[in-house]
């Protein structure tokens, strides 16, 4: 079957090909669609990935504090749950489950349901993560702040974190890359995102190869922009004498 990628400057509305294929006002062709889609993809992975990173951060230095059991039992916890069920029975659970449980979540958008479900979801694979970059680095870096007198948080913050996030560097770009693709099970709950434009495009035109393709296309476009900042980042951050292979326990 020939391709027809005029597809994507015919309006959503008549089907009538649009000069340019940007609409304007009312005409709106698929591909200003799937450049809104694309927004919503982009606007969902960031967010979850916020929440992922702070969440994940705080569950993974609890998980190694020498002198808290109660909290390093709550922070495995919290890792086996939120790992162990798959994200799109937790897509389910926050949009139908959480809102009769606690009423005032009815008024959440599905936006944030969603959200807070990719972000916890990813949030335990990074747990993961910092605490076995925290575990990667000699025990003398923790009796050295000690020694200089730092209280447990200030030892964290000033020369445990900084030392173990520059390890952990690969596998959080993996994780980075791993939420943009998995925020595509958003569209089981509408959310107008790439997947759900390429379904939706496929049913409307009858042409869903043309929609898969650039929904594709968009995902590693997207995909390889993070590889190539986090590879920067890593460039710059990069702790000498020190491997990551082995920081990767979550996966």
């Amino acid at each position: 079957m020939a391709m027809d990628w005029e597809v994507f400057c015919k309006d959503t509305v008549t089907g009538d090909v649009i000069s340019g294929c940007f609409g304007h006002g009312r005409d709106y062709t698929y591909l200003n669609w799937i450049i809104s889609a694309w927004g919503w993809t982009v606007a969902v992975s960031l967010t979850a990935l916020a929440i992922a990173l702070i969440v994940g951060s705080i569950i993974g230095v609890i998980r190694t504090l020498p002198d808290s059991p109660k909290l390093v039992r709550f922070g495995n916890a919290w890792v086996e749950l939120f790992r162990n069920i798959p994200l799109l029975v937790q897509i389910f659970l926050w949009y139908f489950v959480v809102p009769a449980l606690v009423p005032p979540a009815k008024n959440l958008p599905p936006f944030i349901l969603v959200v807070f479900a990719l972000g916890f979801f990813t949030s335990a694979r990074i747990a993961e993560q910092v605490r076995a970059g925290i575990q990667a680095l000699p025990k003398g870096q923790r009796y050295a702040g000690m020694a200089l007198g730092f209280t447990t948080p200030q030892y964290y913050r000033y020369v445990i974190l900084p030392m173990a996030y520059r390890i952990i560097i690969p596998p959080l770009t993996s994780e980075s890359m791993n939420i943009f693709k998995n925020s595509s099970v958003a569209f089981a709950v509408s959310i107008p995102e790439l997947t759900q434009y390429a379904m939706q495009v496929g049913e409307e035109t009858a042409r869903p190869i043309e929609a898969y393709l650039a929904v594709t296309v968009l995902y590693v476009i997207s995909a390889l922009v993070i590889n190539r900042i986090m590879a920067v980042v890593e460039k710059r951050s990069r702790v000498p004498g020190f491997v990551a292979s082995g920081t990767g326990g979550g996966h």
